[in-house]
């Protein structure tokens, strides 16, 4: 008597992708817990290792694309997010809590010592975008622009320790940077905006602030946490 078989349903990119995501969401808050506290450079490692050969890895082996392309699109949409986010930058560079924090590492504005701390940032910035607007957005591209919204609440708990207004922007930058991501079909835009920007910012609160800290605060004073 022959044995009845069933072909088991093979999971889509989409799916794949959202999954592998899930996974290494997990693997990088385990490893943060158990690192603690790191350095500049163990921190870029672990990124590299999680956030960009992971999806890296899993895009390659089933021959799909995380956006790592540049045309003419992707330079012009590049431009203009970054001349979007440079104001935020220059503003927050100046607010009590944000000057309180950055830079994350210690530097000085010594050329020997700012430029690995830029490189370091980058490779961090670099692997955080192949994750989150690689892998959940311009990876799963087919779901449309819809896909720029997988990712804030994650985007926003990995903000979590950081100043409170980054963290209450942390949600609408993810989405903006995926939206503009998505069009691009490129993760260029958000490399270059978000990876400038944090060298900007942490240039910026190393030197006095370019505006009084208590004009800018009583400016967002409207905001419903401190700056």
């Amino acid at each position: 008597m022959a044995v009845r078989t069933f072909d088991r349903p093979r999971l889509s990119w989409v799916q794949v992708s959202l999954l592998w995501g899930g996974v290494l969401a997990v693997v990088w808050m385990a490893w943060s817990d158990a690192a603690g506290n790191t350095g500049l450079w163990a921190r870029a490692a672990r990124d590299a290792i999680v956030y960009l050969a992971g999806p890296g890895a899993l895009a390659w082996l089933y021959g799909e694309r995380l956006g790592w392309c540049v045309d003419r699109e992707a330079l012009r949409n590049t431009l203009l997010l970054a001349l979007f986010v440079c104001p935020f930058y220059l503003v927050g560079s100046s607010l009590p809590t944000v000057r309180a924090y950055y830079p994350m590492w210690g530097t000085s504005t010594a050329f020997g010592a700012f430029l690995p701390h830029a490189v370091g940032q980058f490779v961090i910035v670099l692997a955080a975008e192949t994750y989150f607007r690689g892998l959940l957005c311009v990876g799963v591209s087919d779901l449309g622009v819809k896909s720029a919204f997988i990712s804030p609440v994650l985007y926003a708990l990995q903000h979590a320790a950081k100043p409170p207004i980054e963290l209450l922007l942390s949600g609408p930058t993810d989405v903006l940077f995926g939206v503009v991501d998505y069009r691009s079909g490129s993760i260029l835009p958000s490399v270059v905006a978000h990876g400038l920007g944090l060298v900007l910012l942490d240039w910026l609160v190393l030197h006095p602030p370019l505006l009084p800290p208590e004009r800018v605060a009583g400016w967002l004073r409207w905001l419903p946490v401190p700056v």
